[in-house]
């Protein structure tokens, strides 16, 4: 097995077939400079759905006392793309994803949309080589810290209110967002900044305003309540 896959595994903690686990890498950006090859997304597709049922069986389980609704807007946070991402780099997927030139030189291993993806991509990827158990338990070790800690899960959740919150318990001004879009209509991309008064400024990026302005939100969040 190469030694950047091997290593890779034991961060993810599993033993799958190492072909797999490179298709699970490859997003299209690379495929299209590399003759075409296949990419992670009909692995991406897979582990989507995998996630998602997973996921709602855990909350259905875990929480008896919760309505529909609450268990839907749960599921939604910690499927989003917002808190996939944040998965994706506290296991360091980022230098790890297969990525061409252009993302490569616009820090692609870092973005919020392609570490989303290529999460759900693993996930696929577990699924057709080890079966739906072994998916299913990685899936619950991936959003673990989601789940057992409420204010971050809070903040996955929602992180424009959630740190609306902390501004206002902090004295400060409201949250000021400011977006930068670029690339072609049916390709746009997304950064947007985040200030809160003096206390923090940080930024996200994304495949939509919405997505860029909560990967900001969430950003700032975490470096608030780091410190």
């Amino acid at each position: 097995m190469d030694q950047t896959l091997e290593e890779l595994q034991q961060r993810l903690q599993i033993s799958i077939d190492p072909a797999l686990l490179l298709l699970a890498l490859t997003h299209r950006s690379f495929a299209y400079e590399n003759g075409g090859i296949p990419t992670n997304e009909r692995l991406e597709f897979l582990g989507d759905s995998i996630l998602g049922q997973a996921v709602t069986v855990k909350l259905f389980r875990d929480h008896p006392d919760l309505d529909e609704g609450e268990l839907a807007k749960r599921r939604a946070s910690l499927v989003s793309s917002v808190a996939l991402a944040e998965v994706g780099r506290s296991v360091g997927i980022g230098p790890f994803v297969r990525l061409g030139r252009g993302e490569t030189l616009t820090g692609g291993a870092d973005k919020p949309s392609i570490l989303a993806d290529t999460v759900e991509a693993i996930i696929g990827a577990v699924y057709l080589d080890a079966g739906g158990d072994a998916a299913t338990e990685f899936v619950l070790r991936l959003v673990a810290p989601l789940m057992s800690d409420p204010a971050r899960f809070g903040a996955a959740m929602d992180p424009k209110t959630s740190l609306q919150e902390v501004a206002a318990r902090r004295g400060a001004a409201a949250p000021v967002y400011t977006v930068a879009e670029s690339g072609p209509d049916h390709n746009k991309h997304f950064i947007a900044t985040v200030a809160v008064g003096d206390l923090v400024e940080a930024s996200g990026e994304g495949s939509s305003k919405k997505q860029a302005e909560m990967a900001a939100a969430l950003e700032a969040w975490t470096r608030l309540n780091s410190h």
